[in-house]
């Protein structure tokens, strides 16, 4: 893998520090075996029929956008409930014992629920004073926190954190030099793969900022932390946003990426009814499905190609109108910061394995089994459009996931966008409790909701 340049604004912390981390290491599970000339394995097409239902919202909790009463569209014999109005929630973590902890960056917190069924959760602070902490998870009783600046590592029992070992220091934020007291994309996630390494991202400043690859630490990169502790290095790059991040049930690690915006037609003909060459133009016809918000399986050193190199879903590259599949996705030179091809080869990246209609905007990730008719497969909340005409909804996605491969997308829940476009609502991040409700956070609400299949 290559190694990170983190220079005088990273500290390290040595192997006897990182206490909490077990030095043993448990293998990753060994893809499953095939036969030699079988098909290739195929991920189930689910089909949910959804259906309108009215969203119960505590009398206490009537306030803000749930002033009013609201309706969502869920599975046929699902229902959803408003738990918890916790501000600015965003990511979330099951802890050993049941609670369900929320990250509050905007507020400096780490808040932590106590469910009670459909009925509203007692609500606390776990932890304040925070750089906008944003990921959250466990490792066992091993609780690591990803603010903007810092990876950190905590002991958990009873609701309550000790021992705080910051793991990774001076990741870049809006305070970091040089960075003109403004950072694009300052929230980071950190998951714990099946090994006990930790990942973590650090995205990109800016839209299209080629000179973020080029600093120290490098941006638009998912870190590995080896097994025991250690300094971090790249394990993939070109990623420009990846608040996704979850591991498989197959330990592979998998990011949901926020690509970038305003993309130039890349492509020297005619788009639409424009007879004229289009190449280099910002045409909004265009730029509503372009490029795809990619889905993507990393592996070490893994190139996503941002910003020179953009995943394309067109069945006819270039062509207004062309139908758009998300699966195994090429890449096309970005016209604006890869003119000439010279700065990467974009016909040489891997394709991304599956994907999401561009401005979709995915956030939190997790890998989840629900009831039939979906399975396992892994939940993203899609927080919508805000550059796309008319704008794309916001809502819950699954995406089945079998022997490796990832499915298309299905709806799980929506209805948070009005006919004329206006939203009461902006999910965040989906992910099942032990109870088998999937419990959902909306930092625009703001709240969090409890969906609940039949019986539950």
């Amino acid at each position: 893998m290559p190694g990170m340049r983190f220079g005088r604004f990273i500290r390290f912390l040595a192997l006897a520090a990182v206490a909490a981390v077990p030095t043993a290491c448990a293998a990753a599970p060994a893809p499953p075996a095939t036969s030699e000339g079988a098909a290739p394995t195929q991920t189930p097409a689910v089909r949910a029929e959804l259906v309108s239902v009215p969203l119960t919202v505590p009398d206490e909790m009537r306030e803000g956008e749930l002033e009013q009463a609201r309706t969502v569209l869920v599975p046929r014999g699902w229902s959803m409930s408003v738990i918890a109005r916790t501000g600015n929630a965003r990511l979330m973590a099951w802890t050993p014992d049941g609670r369900l902890l929320v990250s509050r960056p905007m507020h400096g917190a780490v808040d932590i629920l106590t469910p009670n069924g459909a009925g509203p959760a007692t609500s606390a602070t776990l932890l304040e004073g925070m750089e906008e902490p944003h990921g959250l998870a466990f490792d066992g009783s091993t609780l690591y926190v990803a603010e903007s600046s810092r990876i950190n590592a905590y002991d958990y029992a009873d609701g309550r954190v000790t021992n705080r070992r910051v793991l990774v220091d001076g990741l870049p934020n809006a305070r970091t030099a040089g960075e003109g007291g403004q950072y694009g994309h300052p929230l980071k996630t950190v998951v714990v793969g099946p090994d006990r390494a930790i990942y973590f991202s650090v995205a990109s400043n800016g839209n299209a900022s080629p000179e973020d690859r080029e600093k120290n630490p490098e941006r638009a990169a998912i870190y590995r932390i080896p097994p025991g502790g250690g300094a971090p290095e790249v394990f993939a790059r070109g990623v420009r946003n990846g608040t996704g991040l979850a591991v498989a049930p197959d330990g592979a690690v998998w990011t949901a990426v926020n690509h970038r915006d305003n993309i130039q037609y890349p492509y020297d003909t005619p788009y639409g009814d424009d007879q004229s060459a289009r190449r280099g133009a910002v045409i909004q016809a265009y730029v509503n499905d372009h490029p795809a918000e990619p889905l993507a399986k990393l592996t070490p050193g893994r190139e996503l190609g941002w910003p020179y190199c953009n995943p394309d879903p067109d069945v006819e590259p270039g062509v207004a109108g062309t139908a758009l599949d998300y699966s195994d996705m090429r890449f096309v030179a970005d016209v604006e910061t890869n003119p000439d091809g010279t700065k990467m080869d974009c016909a040489a990246l891997a394709p991304v394995e599956q994907g999401m209609p561009a401005h979709a905007a995915p956030l939190g990730m997790a890998f989840v089994t629900l009831p039939a008719p979906f399975g396992e497969g892994a939940l993203i909340g899609l927080n919508g459009s805000w550059n796309r005409e008319p704008p794309l909804a916001p809502e819950v996605a699954f995406f089945p996931y079998l022997d490796g491969k990832m499915g298309d997308q299905v709806t799980l829940v929506s209805g948070f966008q009005l006919p004329d476009g206006k939203r009461w609502g902006r999910p965040v991040a989906a992910t099942v409790g032990p109870d088998g409700a999937v419990y959902i956070t909306d930092a625009s609400a703001p709240a969090v909701y409890r969906l609940a299949p039949p019986g539950i």
